[in-house]
């Protein structure tokens, strides 16, 4: 490759680079909403590890998340779109969006283990790894479809790469049906990644 083609590569992907920071910036939840997420989540997870309800819980728990939440804000809640009031946000996501995710992921888990108990019955298989690409952009977004993936019998994530034109994954399938990266990753992916969408930019 000579050395206007790698100066044009690396220009493209700068600005590929750029273009992407600049939609993440646009989609960015303000700070206080990320502290007030964070905080919610953590004071959650400490009510659920320790049981206590009591007053000298709350009054333990609230102050110990809230300041682990400041400091982490940005680590739990850096990828998640920026759309709507926060309540609506939170709301959505418990009453709406998560208990959607349970149903697909359940239904894919069920549909998985059928095909894959009626291959080793048959034994009648065709490994490979395939290729598939996401349109997610966040790290969060990709790591949560690739171990949806992986939670899948029948497929295992192997490897993510991010290319000029996209992000794509490696994933080894039990039954190649296509090596169409498009087509494979219908199949694979499912409705997964429309739903990490509406979530993670």
């Amino acid at each position: 490759m000579s050395r206007v083609h790698l100066y044009l590569r690396k220009r493209l992907e700068e600005i590929r680079d750029r273009y992407i920071y600049e939609i993440y910036e646009r989609q960015k939840l303000p700070p206080w909403e990320r502290f007030l997420l964070t905080w919610i989540v953590l004071f959650a997870f400490w009510l659920s590890i320790t049981g206590d309800i009591t007053l000298r819980g709350f009054s333990l728990g609230l102050p110990t998340t809230g300041i682990i939440a400041f400091y982490m804000r940005d680590l739990l809640t850096d990828d998640i779109r920026h759309s709507k009031h926060l309540v609506w946000k939170i709301l959505y996501f418990a009453f709406l969006y998560l208990p959607q995710y349970l149903i697909i992921m359940a239904f894919r888990l069920l549909e998985s283990n059928i095909k894959v108990a009626k291959h080793a019955i048959l034994m009648d298989i065709n490994p490979g790894i395939v290729r598939i690409k996401t349109g997610l952009h966040s790290n969060t977004g990709v790591t949560i479809l690739a171990n949806s993936i992986t939670l899948t019998p029948g497929t295992l994530t192997l490897d993510v790469v991010k290319k000029l034109d996209g992000t794509y994954l490696y994933v080894h399938w039990i039954d190649v049906e296509t090596l169409n990266v498009e087509k494979a990753g219908e199949i694979i992916k499912g409705d997964i990644e429309e739903w990490l969408k509406k979530v993670f930019w």
